[in-house]
């Protein structure tokens, strides 16, 4: 009709790159688990490029938050005076998610930085057959594996780009492995990084 007024309603479109209101204030409210499960039952139910863009936003935050730099060394592992028994320390599970979170991400090389310190503070330490702490020291040993093949994955990426930085990565930490079996060798002790130690030497990089 000539000169009728449009009282449809507009709906607006989407603002790319902004959050929407009642998302963020959803992922402002729930708790991590809730969270957790939103983010599996999100990405299992998209296409693959959804969980390729969860881990490049992922890589840039925890750069821009600089969670793969080396902290000064922390206490990882408490001695008992009581009994000379070998405790994790209160800083090693947040050092263990961060390490996690790294190469969760695709910034394996910066996982396995980290890892060689862990291993590192790791020599010396009394573990107990079948004890917690065992269980934790093999728990480490799946997270080699697991950050070496994220960094193999960051390098078919092509996102390395430091080789020397990178090579000099892996090489720190075959040597500290390395040294960290004599220790525990040394004293009789089953050594708790084999599958770390084997991934390293069928590396070639």
């Amino acid at each position: 009709m000539p000169g009728a007024r449009d009282v449809r309603p507009r709906i607006p479109h989407p603002v790319l790159g902004h959050v929407n209101l009642m998302v963020d204030t959803l992922i402002a409210n729930a708790s991590a688990d809730d969270l957790r499960a939103i983010l599996r039952g999100t990405i299992a139910t998209s296409p693959l490029s959804v969980a390729s863009t969860l881990t490049a936003v992922a890589r840039r935050q925890l750069l821009q938050t600089k969670a793969a730099t080396i902290l000064p060394e922390q206490q990882l592992f408490i001695t008992r005076s009581a009994d000379g028994s070998t405790v994790p320390s209160a800083e090693l599970p947040g050092f263990l998610s961060q390490i996690r979170a790294l190469y969760g991400a695709g910034l394996g090389f910066a996982s396995l930085k980290i890892l060689a310190m862990l291993v590192k503070a790791a020599e010396g330490v009394h573990c107990e057959e079948g004890s917690e702490l065992e269980g934790l020291l093999a728990s480490i040993d799946v997270d080699i594996s697991q950050a070496i093949q994220s960094s193999k994955e960051e390098i078919e990426s092509g996102r390395v780009m430091d080789w020397h930085a990178a090579k000099e990565t892996v090489d720190n930490l075959r040597e500290v492995i390395k040294e960290n079996r004599k220790m525990v060798e040394s004293r009789g002790k089953g050594y708790l990084f084999e599958q770390g130690a084997i991934g390293l030497h069928f590396w070639n990089i």
